[in-house]
């Protein structure tokens, strides 16, 4: 799965912060929001310019980086 396909960086969006693809919302939103208690519905509620698919997707990269990287210790 490559991140690019769902995620962006421009520093004319939000100030250069890393967002969902074609959209304004930060991608440290979800995480964010997680560590707050809240669900993924809870979420893709608050910002519903963001697919289920591409949060879905953004936590499973950032599951197997952190997998891949503790396999490497």
């Amino acid at each position: 799965m490559n991140i690019h396909e769902w995620v962006e960086k421009n520093p004319d969006v939000m100030s250069g912060a890393v967002v969902f693809k074609n959209t304004r919302v930060p991608v440290a939103v979800v995480f964010d929001n997680l560590a707050d208690g809240l669900s993924v519905h809870e979420i893709l509620e608050s910002y519903p310019t963001v697919s289920k698919e591409a949060v879905l997707a953004v936590l499973a990269i950032a599951q197997n980086n952190i997998l891949s990287q503790i396999k490497q210790e």
